[in-house]
């Protein structure tokens, strides 16, 4: 479900004063953004699709780096998503997640196992209790949408082929089809749902 905009009136500011702001905070791995608390400055025309394409006005950002930029200043507050700097906050819209996972890799097995998941702008997450895997039934086509927890509130949807992958892994415990990961059982489906 797309979370939309305001009535607030739209201004376009400067992506290339972002983008400035954004690297000059980057120099250290990720900004701070959960320290960055300036006051909403509006509405941006910049919107993350479901399957992880940004645009902005309307048109794809073609460049990679440019996104993954953005990326590091994106910001969620309640159910709305930010681009932040220490002074200027610009809200967007998100279709669904703002992230999507392209891949995972497995490390051990069964209880013990790790799974290592990495997004389209190469954040990479070690599932686990801090970064949890959840599952959303859509009731109306009955398909399973999985998530892992990125950062700071941030998820990514888990891409199709790697939710297949994830499957071939699951175990049965307490009625539940799961999935362990980092010392955690993720609970995808009821076992007597199959």
């Amino acid at each position: 479900m797309a979370k939309t905009m305001s009535t607030q009136n739209v201004v376009n500011p400067s992506a290339a004063s972002l983008a400035k702001a954004a690297e000059a905070a980057r120099k250290t791995g990720l900004p701070p953004v959960h320290l960055w608390n300036p006051p909403l400055s509006g509405d941006m025309d910049m919107r993350i699709a479901r399957d992880g394409t940004w645009f902005h006005e309307g048109s794809p950002i073609q460049r990679p780096a440019l996104v993954k930029l953005f990326s590091s200043i994106l910001k969620k507050e309640g159910a709305e998503y930010c681009l932040v700097t220490p002074v200027e906050k610009w809200r967007i819209t998100v279709e669904d997640a703002p992230f999507v996972a392209l891949d995972v890799s497995r490390s051990g097995e069964g209880a013990a196992q790790v799974l290592t998941f990495e997004t389209h702008v190469g954040d990479v997450v070690h599932a686990g209790p801090d970064h949890p895997i959840s599952v959303v039934i859509d009731q109306a086509a009955g398909t399973p949408a999985p998530y892992v927890m990125v950062r700071n509130g941030l998820q990514a949807l888990i891409d199709r082929k790697t939710f297949y992958r994830l499957m071939d892994c699951a175990t049965e415990e307490d009625g539940w089809l799961g999935i362990y990961s980092g010392g955690a059982f993720f609970p995808i489906i009821r076992s007597d749902a199959l």
